[in-house]
């Protein structure tokens, strides 16, 4: 599979089977975070790797939309220095998710972002130090059959290329 196939099929998972994944499974998805760039190679993450049900399900409270990580065979807490001292510290973190997940697609396993709405309550339950923040988790598992199913058709959700897109200019 070609990385622009592999963007074009990835879809959002939440639901897993409940199976673990392989270590050079996880360690491959971790790698590819860790390969990710950075603005002028900072490299500003640290990543917890959890696999314990009970700290996935606490884990899965710090955010309103976080619940997927309850169910996760991996999740993938990305640590960060405080995002409001350097603006692109978030956007480098975003790029190791991207990466992580585009990985763990090629891989046969699904993947969702989770925001953290209580990192300090995250903190408690990870147990990481005061200079590093938490606003992004991962969720990784092998897909549950149901968030595999043919969804109905409809338009691929996306706004028209030429919408998007503005050359040159914006007008």
């Amino acid at each position: 599979m070609t990385v622009y196939e592999t963007i074009r099929a990835k879809r959002a998972v939440r639901q897993f089977e409940d199976r673990p994944l392989p270590d050079e499974v996880v360690r491959q998805i971790l790698n590819a975070g860790r390969l990710s760039q950075s603005s002028k190679n900072t490299q500003p993450w640290r990543f917890i790797a959890i696999r314990d049900r009970a700290t996935l399900e606490a884990l899965g409270k710090t955010g309103t939309w976080a619940g997927h990580l309850a169910g996760a065979a991996l999740g993938v807490a990305i640590l960060t220095p405080n995002p409001d001292e350097k603006f692109q510290t978030l956007f480098d973190a975003g790029q190791c998710a991207a990466y992580m997940q585009l990985a763990a697609w090629e891989l046969g396993v699904g993947s969702c972002i989770a925001s953290i709405y209580e990192p300090e309550q995250a903190r408690a339950i990870l147990g990481f130090p005061e200079d590093w923040t938490l606003h992004i988790a991962l969720s990784f598992g092998y897909p549950a059959p149901e968030a595999l199913a043919p969804r109905p058709p409809r338009p691929d959700g996306r706004k028209p290329f030429d919408e998007v897109v503005k050359w040159d200019k914006w007008s």
